[in-house]
């Protein structure tokens, strides 16, 4: 499976944006989808993440409110639409597939998913 991520820029606090995830493979609909994100001079973090179907997500306490993961699995994309930014948000931003067949509230770590995205540069100016 291979991951595009597209969708980051600049924007101001108190903004919004899209990022969107796609991948290449059909059977991208079995499985789970996630979100992490790097910030400078930190190490990367689990952000969101949606089951195959999108029935169910889940996220890191700090993005609860603001940011909302989906997927189209007819267009074999999945996205994040963050609301509410602030500075804190300024990472690159990944995406990555868990190529398992179950999902797990539990999937929040990096050995978690088997494939990743290039990432997108959020950067939130104050």
């Amino acid at each position: 499976v291979q991951l595009q991520a597209s969708g980051g820029g600049l924007v101001q606090a108190g903004g919004s944006l899209r990022l969107s995830c796609a991948a290449s493979r059909r059977t991208f609909s079995r499985y789970t989808m996630g979100w992490f994100r790097q910030a400078p001079g930190k190490e990367r973090e689990f952000v969101a993440h949606i089951s195959w179907n999108g029935g169910i997500t889940y996220y890191t306490d700090s993005v609860k409110g603001r940011f909302t993961i989906s997927r189209d699995n007819s267009k074999n994309t999945v996205y994040l639409q963050m609301s509410s930014l602030n500075p804190e948000d300024t990472a690159i931003y990944y995406c990555a597939c868990a190529a398992r067949q179950y999902y797990s509230s539990s999937q929040t770590s990096e050995r978690d998913y088997d494939y990743w995205g290039q990432g997108t540069l959020v950067t939130v100016s104050s």
